[in-house]
């Protein structure tokens, strides 16, 4: 019995007791090969549509202590001294007939007293400063940023650890090459990462006129956490309140690093806790060398 060629059947049986020809056995062998690529194409399709969500392609390496149930605490604050307001109307003078006061002397105007900002404690900053090697004026950055994410996004989970670590392997905290960070938090001169001209790196054409990296041809990232332009205008934050979100201004970056962070979800498992670093560099050995540093802080810490 041959191949039965009723196309009505829609099928083609072979009799059992006959061996196949050469011609059929490179054909199941065909079938065989086209099965195997199928799944492998499957695969790594699969792998690429990881990669692409931002997950990190090693979801099974070690993270920081917040995605392992030993996350640092909130940083200890304290309210920064208040003096009273400022009073800026005339004083009320005594008179024998209230109704000879003039209009200021009646209602001498005082400047409310604005809401003190946070200021990490003196004696931890120094205590982690010494034990961690993160410069105080650094580590305050970090701290506050903690502090801050924790209250706007309590589900996140990242903590000062990992937002220091990143701080390191980005800049060196802020002193990358010639560059200081000074007590006002400004890194200078500024930080600024190669011309992303598609030479090596990402091809990215200047989005910000050179405002933030003084290139208006291609982008460039800026400051201690090393923010391209359009990805701070969008994460950008202005985190001393001095009126402007600058990314060379380690408040404002780091806190910056932290919202950036969280939007990629809870950080409170390994897995979260890759991917958010992931979509920071898509580099399985960046997330790793991160988590070594961050957990290096901690363990410092005991």
């Amino acid at each position: 019995m041959t191949w039965d060629d009723d196309e009505s059947a829609g099928d083609r049986r072979r009799d059992p007791g006959r061996r196949a020809s050469g011609r059929e056995i490179l054909l199941q062998v065909a079938g065989y090969v086209g099965l195997v690529t199928a799944v492998v194409v499957l695969v790594v399709g699969a792998v690429v549509a990881v990669t692409v969500w931002g997950v990190a392609a090693k979801p099974g390496g070690f993270a920081a202590p917040s995605a392992s149930g030993r996350g640092a605490p909130l940083p200890p604050v304290s309210a920064a001294p208040a003096d009273g307001g400022t009073e800026v109307g005339a004083q009320v003078e005594a008179a024998d007939d209230p109704n000879e006061l003039t209009g200021s002397e009646v209602a001498p105007l005082v400047e409310p007293e604005a809401e003190a900002a946070p200021v990490v404690e003196g004696d931890w900053l120094s205590v982690v400063s010494d034990a961690t090697g993160i410069p105080a004026r650094a580590l305050s950055a970090y701290a506050l940023a903690h502090i801050s994410i924790a209250a706007e996004e309590p589900t996140c989970g990242v903590d000062w650890t990992t937002i220091a670590a990143i701080g390191a392997v980005e800049s060196g905290h802020g002193s990358h090459g010639d560059s200081v960070l000074g007590a006002d938090g400004l890194v200078q001169p500024k930080i600024l990462g190669p011309a992303l001209d598609g030479d090596g790196v990402a091809a990215i054409h200047d989005t910000d006129g050179g405002a933030l990296d003084g290139d208006v041809t291609w982008d460039r990232a800026v400051g201690p956490m090393q923010f391209i332009p359009s990805t701070w205008a969008q994460w950008g934050a202005d985190a001393n309140g001095d009126g402007v979100a600058d990314p060379s201004q380690i408040d404002d970056a780091a806190y910056a690093a932290a919202r950036y962070l969280c939007a990629s979800g809870p950080m409170t498992t390994p897995e979260g806790w890759r991917a958010a670093v992931f979509s920071y560099n898509h580099l399985d050995s960046y997330v790793d060398k991160v988590a070594r540093i961050a957990n290096g802080y901690a363990d410092a810490l005991g």
